[in-house]
């Protein structure tokens, strides 16, 4: 019997795969991308908690965009939203509780940046290059 029962856990946890699939699944973004006028979807993988896409434009131009799995929102650099500048951005994560910023650099529509939390811990952080909040933290500790 609890062979049974264990047996059906693991097939309705290697169906509904990983964990980290709360939110849009691949398909919800590739329709979300479809949508949003992109012509084709060449790569789609989950990275620290974000969709990454490979797409190409109707005019045949290609470009990273990176996807927010909670609500849909895409962050193409080339969208026509405003991006925020280096300033703006570290200015906005000290105010998050972020320092000791190690690195940062911009990835598209996105900022990545190599800090300290709160807590004193070392972080990866993702922000959005649009309004500066936090898409994605978490532990590193590879630099010292």
């Amino acid at each position: 019997m609890n062979t049974l029962i264990l047996t059906a856990a693991l097939a309705t946890a290697l169906v509904s795969g990983p964990a980290f699939a709360a939110g849009l699944s691949a398909a919800d973004v590739h329709a979300k991308l479809r949508a949003a006028g992109y012509t084709q979807v060449l790569e789609l993988e989950r990275d620290d908690g974000l969709w990454e896409a490979d797409v190409t434009r109707a005019d045949g131009s290609f470009e990273e965009v990176i996807i927010d799995p909670a609500n849909g929102e895409i962050f193409d650099p080339r969208g026509g939203r405003a991006l925020l500048d280096a300033g703006q951005i570290l200015a906005l994560a000290g105010k998050a509780g972020f320092s000791q910023i190690q690195s940062f650099e911009r990835d598209g529509a996105t900022w990545q940046l190599e800090a300290r939390n709160a807590r004193n811990q070392r972080v990866e952080v993702r922000m959005s290059g649009h309004d500066g909040r936090v898409l994605s933290s978490k532990r590193d500790g590879w630099w010292d």
